[in-house]
């Protein structure tokens, strides 16, 4: 593992070329979109005939995504990754070549079909872009590489709209000649960077293809709806374009009536609101401490609501000064709140967003992976449609202000969020158990990378020292982890929510209920046959004292009826702890001076299911733990 942080993977050939490429795709289509609204200005359109064209290029663009998603899922499924990421790059080179005949014969047709067919290819691409990253990537590192390219396309749309905006102004009368070359020259940077891309087996080359748009569509949209997690993960996305078109259509005219600045004051917002959503995607690593940790939605949904209500109260009219520079306008009175508030929005926008992605590819098989992502891409287009009908009607039917609208949004998400979180109560569970654990502790892991497997089944063994152990290791190890714990731990109040939520197995000794110690064996089995993680507490119960005790023969019994790899793990540092049983119970409930303590996870390599008992296990657990109880 080269480094522990996503910037690490720019060193690497498995994700940089791919990051390249996804890049300066994006930075393409916004350079050539812009340059068409450039060119209209160029040959003096008229108004009326220029409002047209920049309705009816959106439109365009987008058409494909609705005709021929579900084909490329299909496509993306059944053949090599980086072999159809070279194909839809040489489909770019041949349509920016069209464009460019479009640029040199000032003719908006042609243009229009090349940009048509640019949605196509960009149609092509979409399932691939985000199902080859499950193929390169570990799932300590989803988070992480969704998030660089989160950030990678935020930023590569900001700059390709800046130039593609200002080819025609700079350039003057070579304004079609530099923008011809830019879009060429951009795909073949592309291509080259395609063919750097190592090769990444398809999710299923038998799959045989069905060309019919209209079934295949409802069928991968069925497809995307099997498990409940991943239906409203991709529920999630879609309202991150709905609120992100809602918010970046609004933009240009906010920044002329109600913040009083030129045109240009428009670029320094969606700016602001990009450079946001490129740091909070960033961030989503750190925070998640390189997890998957859906505990960031609620935190991203809440967030996005308040700096949007906070953004109607910074100026709710219009305003009262206009034809400000971008530096007149930061030393207005009010202008820093706006200016928090747009990086605020973007920042809480990469929250949401980033784990959404990383949970999709973390929990669809990969046979699935590329037509599930297809689904998204069709429910995507209708979020995003369905966006830009309903701004322009609140506006022209209802004579909502810009700033109503961003109101009626900031409660619409908020609605919407806790409709998701109700539904998939696993969110705010883990969001609450994320505030738990970052607040309480600082943890230190060790060895879980290479240690606890990527797929598969696997037992993990671990001392038992407090009532947030389970905690504690769920956000260390990247995949969702069956917890069995005692059941008076199971019932404690308030946690027995976030236990239950979490499918955590209650236990009893054979003395107390021998028929509920009997089904947690059973459901245990059935976790590990259907290939999940499952972890033990082999003593039965809490330290006392900060010791280990003997490991009981339940461990054995699990192993007897399904010998898996089993992982020894240890918690070091949690006797000094918050909530071990170090104090009295009323001790436990104030506020001590080990809060914030530093604690350790650590794990060691598996060892083999047939080959080990409870005593070997409780060995290597007792070295793993060392002195630090």
């Amino acid at each position: 593992m080269s480094g522990h942080n996503q910037f690490a993977l720019l060193r690497q050939r498995r994700f940089l070329p791919f990051f390249i490429v996804q890049g300066l795709g994006a930075f393409n289509d916004n350079v050539y979109r812009q340059a068409i609204i450039g060119l209209l200005f160029y040959l003096g359109v008229a108004e009326s005939e220029r409002t047209l064209y920049t309705n009816l290029a959106p439109a365009l663009f987008i058409l494909p995504y609705f005709l021929f998603s579900a084909l490329a899922g299909q496509i993306a499924e059944k053949l090599e990754k980086s072999r159809l990421i070279v194909i839809t790059t040489t489909m770019e080179i041949v349509i920016m070549t069209l464009a460019a005949v479009g640029f040199l014969t000032e003719s908006l047709p042609v243009l229009l079909v090349a940009l048509f067919c640019t949605g196509l290819q960009s149609t092509l691409f979409g399932p691939v872009k985000y199902s080859v990253l499950p193929s390169v990537l570990r799932p300590e590192e989803l988070t992480g590489g969704n998030g660089l390219v989160e950030m990678g396309t935020s930023m590569s749309i900001l700059t390709g709209m800046i130039v593609g905006g200002l080819v025609f102004t700079l350039a003057g009368t070579h304004g079609p000649i530099v923008a011809a070359t830019a879009v060429i020259a951009l795909a073949i940077c592309g291509n080259l960077a395609a063919r750097m891309i190592p090769k990444v087996d398809a999710g299923a080359p038998d799959l045989k293809i069905n060309w019919n748009p209209i079934p295949e569509s409802l069928a991968v949209l069925r497809m995307a709806r099997k498990q409940k997690s991943v239906r409203n993960a991709i529920l999630g996305v879609s309202w991150f374009w709905f609120v992100g078109t809602i918010l970046t259509a609004q933009l240009p005219s906010y920044a002329v009536t109600n913040l009083g600045g030129e045109p240009t004051l428009y670029i320094f917002a969606l700016a602001l609101f990009s450079v946001g959503t490129g740091v909070g995607s960033l961030l989503c690593e750190k925070l998640s401490a390189r997890t998957v940790e859906i505990g960031l939605v609620p935190l991203g949904a809440f967030g996005m609501t308040a700096f949007l209500l906070d953004l109607y109260f910074a100026r709710a009219g219009e305003a009262t000064a206009q034809g400000l520079s971008v530096t007149q306008f930061v030393h207005q009175t009010g202008s820093i709140r706006i200016i928090v508030d747009l990086l605020g929005i973007g920042l809480f926008t990469g929250f949401f967003v980033v784990p959404l992605f990383a949970l999709i590819q973390s929990r669809t098989p990969k046979s699935e992976m590329s037509r599930v992502f297809a689904a998204l891409n069709i429910q995507n287009s209708g979020f995003i449609v369905a966006a830009a009908v309903l701004g322009l009607l609140t506006q022209r039917l209802l004579g909502w202000t810009i700033p109503q609208l961003f109101l009626a949004l900031a409660i619409a998400n908020a609605v919407v969020a806790i409709y998701i979180f109700t539904i998939v109560p696993e969110f705010l569970m883990r969001f609450l158990s994320w505030v738990m654990v970052r607040t309480l502790y600082r943890l230190r892991p060790h060895g879980i990378e290479g240690n606890v497997p990527d797929e598969g089944a696997a037992l993990l063994v671990c001392n038992h020292v407090s009532y947030m152990d389970a905690l504690i290791l769920s956000a260390t190890i990247p995949r969702p982890v069956r917890f069995v714990m005692y059941y008076k731990i199971f019932n404690i109040p308030v946690m027995r929510w976030i236990f239950r939520t979490a499918k955590a197995i209650p236990i009893a000794g054979a003395r107390e209920d021998p028929a509920l110690m009997q089904r947690a064996f059973d459901e245990v089995d059935a976790a590990l046959a259907e290939g999940e993680l499952v972890c033990i507490f082999p003593e039965g119960a809490l330290t006392r004292d900060g010791t280990m005790a003997p490991f009981k023969s339940g461990v054995e019994k699990i192993l007897e009826r399904r010998p898996v790899p089993v992982v020894p793990m240890a918690l070091r540092g949690m006797w000094s702890s918050m909530w071990s049983r170090r104090d009295t119970r009323l001790g436990r409930m104030r506020v001590p001076r080990r809060f914030r303590a530093t604690v350790e996870v650590v794990a060691a390599p598996a060892v083999d299911g047939h080959s080990t008992d409870a005593a070997a296990l409780e060995a290597q657990v007792r070295t793993l733990r060392g002195d630090l109880a």
